[in-house]
């Protein structure tokens, strides 16, 4: 707080119709978030009311300073869907971060709402152990399934900008968010350590985000990667697999999947890695053949 008078010198530079949105969103956050610091995420209308208030508003926000400096015309719903994009984001982080949330000192943070989590242990720390793996990824299934119900709104509100600085800011982290969620889907390692895309993976989503073409393929390709991850035995997998279908079937419809280079595994790749094996392969049994 000692450097906070940075921020108010910055703030009070900027043009008015700024200072009006930072500072309406900042309220609005600030009285939201002070609710929940007495207040338990019970219901799955918690869940999405506490995500509202630390990213949903966000969105809000920041989709009234692009508003406000004329750099967009958004839809006629573009709060609802700000919001969605907030909410997508803040989902995939808390699903991610489980246990480093769990095992907080001196007290556990708690995001999981207990609508979900309550179907599959009596304690939300329960999920950790290694007892509990099938429950534990479960419950993670049914989170992950949870937050795919925004995809289709952020789809919408990155299709509507036309600034090409302001698409790659936002399209960027919606990518890496499908991304994170097809690692952590069914994976009991969300409850034992990190679960992150890679670097490479990472620098490459950075790389080949510039149209609405490289949202709509990066989407589909994670969907499908995450769609080959379905077990159908678990309970909710027939709704996971409704809600990955029908992203799949928007991005398909766009008719711009086509000549593309893939975010999962570019073609030929493999092929390359086979033939240099095989090749090697050859080349030490006819070593061995000279030497016998």
């Amino acid at each position: 707080m000692d450097q906070f008078h940075h921020v108010a010198a910055a703030f009070l530079e900027l043009e008015k119709g700024y200072q009006e949105a930072i500072e309406e969103i900042t309220k609005r956050m600030g009285a939201g978030m002070a609710k929940f610091i007495c207040q338990e995420v019970e219901t799955v209308d918690d869940y999405d009311e506490y995500c509202h208030y630390v990213a949903g508003l966000v969105g809000l926000g920041l989709s009234k300073l692009f508003l406000a400096g004329g750099s967009e015309v958004l839809t006629p719903d573009w709060e609802a869907i700000s919001n969605s994009m907030g909410l997508f984001l803040q989902k995939t982080n808390i699903i991610r971060d489980y246990l480093e949330d769990i095992n907080e000192i001196p007290k556990s943070r708690m995001f999981w709402p207990r609508e979900i989590w309550g179907k599959y242990a009596d304690k939300l720390e329960d999920l950790k152990y290694e007892e509990n793996s099938t429950k534990s990824v479960q419950c993670l299934n049914e989170l992950v399934t949870n937050a795919l119900m925004h995809i289709e709104d952020c789809l919408k509100y990155m299709a509507a900008l036309r600034d090409p600085s302001i698409f790659r800011f936002c399209a960027i982290p919606q990518i890496m968010a499908i991304g994170t969620l097809a690692l952590c889907y069914n994976n009991v390692q969300v409850f034992r350590g990190v679960v992150k895309l890679r670097r490479g993976l990472t620098a490459k989503v950075i790389d080949r985000t510039k149209t609405m073409a490289d949202v709509y393929g990066a989407f589909y390709d994670f969907s499908c990667m995450l769609k080959t991850k379905v077990d159908r035995n678990d309970p909710n997998a027939s709704k996971t697999l409704n809600r990955l279908e029908a992203v799949q079937k928007l991005c398909i419809d766009t008719g711009v999947l086509n000549n593309r280079k893939s975010y999962v595994d570019d073609k030929g790749q493999p092929n390359n890695v086979f033939i240099i094996m095989v090749v090697i392969l050859l080349a030490i049994v006819f070593a061995y053949l000279r030497a016998n």
